[in-house]
């Protein structure tokens, strides 16, 4: 049973879920080292684990204070409101940046990143022979994931299940990005940029009184797409969920070198110096998402310059970015002292 948590508790608790659902946006980024930095990824696994039969049980047959209790309901629901506002708020702010300033974006992600290796691994004190060969494990597996192509588009909806239940493991997996896996998929415009803002325009037209998107079948047809996707993004999250509360308790220390390999592989990924590459055509015409936006294939990395002005100013982001994980670590021992 938890214990119950204060005003301040559950506003912090929606402010991480507005970081994880904004991490869980940008390709490369992963929800889960938000949840393992911020020091509640154990606690957000058991949660999810406890959605099973006993649970749904007692949801049938009534009992809905005590299913809330089990399933540690005020954590999870703030944490999921949190998530939920991201999404149609700070995620496109986050998007406009990443479109007016890129470079810097990736680049205070990249010193994050680099601040949750040192958050998780300076306590970390088991090494063996068996934590070693995991942790390298990880990391080449990460590395790995960094340089695969995409595949192109697919509107199938027994493959947009299939995503929904992959790309939720960057929830649960830090440093497993899962809008990056659905860049892979080749599915990444079309379920976290396409279905997002359908979701978006049909709630703002009906707050107007405006139903006219019942007759839009490519409206219908997006908020289809997005239900089964998030079908699957609820099936992966539970059933993922089962699997990493077992390992997490057989395999603790094992688990957590994977992890530490993962997240270090996966900087290849939120490498700040990076050139987009663009989906385009035999003639070299780039392909446009519904918003009129180029549609993301990958990216080329390169090397900094370091007699660009730009670069020294990406350099103070990692640093800021790095900063940003030094002050939750600090903040995080005055609360353990406080307490």
């Amino acid at each position: 049973m938890y214990e119950p948590r204060s005003f301040l508790d559950k506003f912090f608790l929606v402010i991480k879920g507005l970081c994880m659902g904004a991490a869980n946006k940008v390709p490369g980024v992963s929800g889960g080292i938000v949840a393992f930095v911020g020091g509640f990824y154990v606690e957000f696994i058991y949660s999810l684990q406890k959605i099973n039969l006993k649970a749904f049980r007692l949801l049938i047959n009534g009992r809905f204070t005590s299913f809330y209790r089990y399933v540690n309901g005020t954590f999870l629901s703030l944490l999921i409101f949190g998530m939920l506002v991201s999404y149609f708020s700070v995620s496109r702010i986050l998007d406009y940046f990443l479109e007016q300033k890129e470079l810097f974006v990736w680049a205070a992600f990249f010193g994050m990143i680099l601040g949750s290796i040192y958050y998780i691994a300076k306590d970390f004190k088991h090494w063996n022979k068996k934590t070693i060969s995991a942790g390298l494990i990880g990391l080449v597996v990460g590395i790995s994931i960094s340089f695969l192509s995409p595949a192109k588009e697919n509107d199938n909806l027994f493959f947009i299940f299939i995503c929904g239940i992959i790309s939720v493991s960057g929830m649960t997996l830090p440093g497993l990005s899962g809008s990056f896996i659905l860049i892979l998929l080749g599915n990444y415009v079309l379920l976290l940029v396409d279905s997002v803002n359908a979701l978006y325009d049909t709630f703002a037209e009906m707050f107007r009184g405006d139903f006219g998107f019942v007759n839009n079948q490519a409206r219908l047809n997006t908020l289809k797409i997005l239900a089964v996707f998030t079908a699957g993004s609820a099936t992966g999250l539970v059933s993922l969920s089962h699997i990493l509360s077992f390992v997490l308790k057989q395999y603790k220390h094992s688990t957590t070198a994977t992890i530490i390999g993962f997240i270090t592989g996966s900087l290849g990924v939120v490498w700040p110096w990076k050139k987009t590459i663009y989906r385009t055509d035999h003639m070299g015409q780039v392909f446009l998402d519904s918003n009129n936006k180029a549609i993301i294939m990958n990216y080329e990395r390169y090397l900094p310059e370091f007699g660009d002005s730009e670069t020294w100013w990406a350099l103070f982001f990692i640093f800021f970015g790095i900063i940003i994980l030094l002050a939750l670590d600090w903040y995080g021992k005055i609360r353990k002292n406080a307490v």
